[in-house]
C-alpha cells in the first residue's frame, strides 16, 4: 500500500534550511493498522501530509496505492487524493454554512462517479453508519464535537478509499467521545478492510492499533508490530 524510500523533508524559514524528516524508509501493507507516536514538533503531522499528498518529500520516493506521489503534480495529487485516501484532522474541518449530509457529499461532487441522487443515498449511509443519521441536517455548529468527528469520519469514507489517515482525531474530544470514535476507527479496520494510519499522543489508543511507529527528532525511533494473541 505504501513505501517510502530515503524520504526527508526541510522546510526554509528566515533563510535558513530546517530539517524536519530525515531518511525515513518505511512499508506499509495493505488493512494494516499504524498508529503513529512521538513528541510534538518531531514530524508525525509532517509524515501524514507526505502520505496524502498535501505535501511533497525534499528528497526521496513516496509511492502509495501505486502511484508514485513525488513524481505528479498538485493538480494530479489533488484528483488521486480524492480517490485513494480519506483524511480525519483534530478539529474536523467540516465547512460551517453545510449541513452535515451536505459535507459528507462534497467529496463525491468533485469525483463525479455517483450520480446525484446515490450521492446523497451514500451519504445518509454512512452518517447512519456512523450513528449521526438524526442530526444529518444540522450544521456543524448546532451539534457535538464527537458528533461533527462522526461527520468527518463519514466525510472521509465518501469516495470508499483504501487508505484512511488520521491526524490527532481524538485530541480535540473529552475522554469518552474519544474511545468511542477510536471504536469507529477500529470497527472501519476490521469490518471495511482500510489500511489505517493514525497519529495520537493518547498511549492507550496507539496500543490498540496492530503496529505502532514512533518519530523523534525526524526519524523512525521504532517500529513494532503488536501481538493480540
Amino acid at each position: 500500500m505504501i513505501q517510502l524510500k530515503n524520504v526527508s523533508k526541510t522546510y526554509r524559514q528566515a533563510g535558513m534550511v530546517q530539517p524536519v524528516l530525515t531518511n525515513i524508509n518505511l512499508t506499509i501493507e495493505p488493512g494494516e493498522f499504524v498508529a503513529i507516536v512521538g513528541p510534538s514538533g518531531n514530524g508525525k503531522s509532517t509524515l501524514l501530509n507526505l502520505l496524502t499528498g498535501i505535501d511533497s518529500p525534499t528528497q526521496g520516493e513516496i509511492v502509495v496505492n501505486r502511484s508514485p506521489l513525488h513524481l505528479m503534480t498538485h493538480e494530479q495529487l489533488a484528483v488521486w487524493r480524492c480517490s485513494n485516501v480519506g483524511i480525519v484532522f483534530q478539529f474536523f474541518q467540516l465547512l460551517p454554512a453545510l449541513n452535515l449530509l451536505q459535507n459528507v457529499i462534497l467529496p463525491m461532487d468533485f469525483l463525479k462517479a455517483l450520480s446525484v441522487e446515490q450521492r446523497r443515498k451514500r451519504a445518509m449511509q454512512l452518517l447512519a453508519q456512523m450513528g449521526i443519521a438524526e442530526v444529518a441536517h444540522r450544521l456543524p455548529s448546532q451539534v457535538s464535537g464527537g458528533q461533527q468527528q462522526r461527520a468527518a469520519i463519514a466525510r472521509a469514507l465518501a469516495n470508499d478509499p483504501p487508505l484512511l489517515v488520521a491526524d490527532e482525531p481524538t485530541g480535540n474530544l473529552d475522554t469518552t467521545t474519544a474511545n468511542n470514535v477510536f471504536e469507529l476507527f477500529r470497527h472501519l479496520h476490521h469490518e471495511f478492510d482500510k489500511t489505517l494510519i493514525m497519529v495520537t499522543h493518547n498511549p492507550s489508543l496507539a496500543q490498540s492499533a496492530s503496529r505502532v511507529i514512533e518519530i523523534q527528532k525526524g526519524q523512525i525511533f521504532y517500529d513494532r508490530l503488536r501481538s493480540f494473541a
